[in-house]
């Protein structure tokens, strides 16, 4: 038997904070796509049931074209379940109006009243959505058949993860020794597979596809096989483009020249199609002025998307200024006086130095 597990699908999410109005329109219906190819996939491999844990939707407000999508997906493939637990972007409203609106039989859902089991041959498909009322008591009401693989599905995060949208912490301890074979996850962006107890394992099967820089690499869905009384998981990259953070570390004796040939050498392997976020590190030469624009332009052409961050400090050479009885040696000498960190020192130095030479400042 052959089981996906997906989850943070995030369809219809606004796609702005980095693109313009038109990429993240396209980003948007592409997100729909990937869902659709992993469906297709599903079809084609003779998959009995897809596991959504959670977060299928990123808003209260779903566009309707993109709701009937999804419940065309459903519809279109009644030989495959899909188990969907709700995270905590799902809106309760949204699920309820595709479930009173169409037919939808192949739909299970899950609860937050108590733990709800769905029976599929030699595999049992288990979970509750997670609220504050029972997040401290996972453990005390799941009762599994030893004798059965046992696969359970929740929406929350680990109790050391630090992320920007918090849910309700999974404590794994609660769940050890309860015969669990695989503890299906959602909620965090990022694929990572660990060991739950001697028995079984829990994973974080990460979202289908990347949608900020926080949420660089490959990115898809888990794929189980049941035999033999086991289960096999292996993690199946599906998105359509990738996101890469990509760092130049710079050299106070590097040209613009070179920064722009070690760009190129490290961007070399990445796809056209994909996103790229660009982070010049390191120090430069008080006379180096880093072309930002320029380096944009050289990439914006090859790649769907580019940003660049300039991270880089200036190398200031104090005995240089020792003797100099100019403006700057004297503004230098003046700053290296000051109680503050060197990267701060520097910073206001460079910016001091092209006030002097009556440069544009772009602070």
């Amino acid at each position: 038997m052959k089981i996906i597990h997906c989850a943070d699908l995030h369809l219809d999410s606004k796609m702005e904070s980095n693109l313009d109005r038109d990429a993240a329109a396209l980003r948007r219906e592409e997100l729909l796509d990937t869902f659709q190819e992993m469906v297709e996939y599903a079809a084609k491999e003779q998959v009995r049931v897809i596991i959504i844990a959670g977060d299928l939707f990123d808003k209260q407000n779903v566009r309707k074209t993109v709701k009937n999508r999804v419940v065309e997906q459903i519809q279109m493939h009644p030989e495959i379940d899909f188990c969907y637990i709700r995270g905590n972007h799902d809106q309760s409203d949204v699920i309820q109006e595709m479930v009173e609106q169409q037919d939808l039989p192949n739909l299970k859902l899950f609860d937050s009243e108590a733990w709800t089991s769905y029976d599929y041959e030699d595999v049992v498909i288990t979970g509750i959505e997670l609220v504050k009322e029972n997040a401290q008591t996972l453990g005390m009401n799941l009762v599994l058949d030893q004798n059965r693989l046992n696969i359970v599905v929740l929406h929350g995060q680990e109790s050391d993860y630090q992320g920007k949208d918090k849910t309700e912490v999974v404590n794994l301890s609660l769940l050890r020794n309860k015969y669990i074979d695989y503890l299906a996850l959602g909620h965090i962006h990022s694929f990572k597979l660990d060991r739950l107890d001697d028995r079984g394992v829990y994973c974080y099967c990460g979202c289908l596809e990347g949608r900020g820089f926080d949420e660089c690499g490959d990115k898809g869905f888990v794929l189980l096989e049941t035999e033999q009384g086991k289960i096999k998981s292996t993690f199946v990259p599906m998105a359509k483009r990738r996101l890469h953070e990509v760092t130049v570390e710079v050299t106070p004796d590097m040209s613009m020249p070179q920064m722009i040939e070690q760009l190129n050498e490290k961007v070399k392997d990445i796809s056209g199609e994909d996103l790229i976020k660009i982070i010049l590190t390191g120090e430069t030469d008080m006379e180096t002025d880093i072309d930002v624009k320029r380096l944009m332009r050289g990439m914006e052409k090859d790649f769907f998307y580019v940003k660049c961050y300039d991270k880089t400090t200036v190398a200031v050479d104090y005995d240089s200024f020792r003797n100099d009885k100019s403006l700057k040696g004297e503004f230098v000498r003046l700053m290296e006086q000051q109680h503050m960190s060197e990267s701060e020192r520097a910073a206001i130095i460079e910016l001091g130095i092209k006030a002097i030479m009556g440069e544009e400042l772009e602070v």
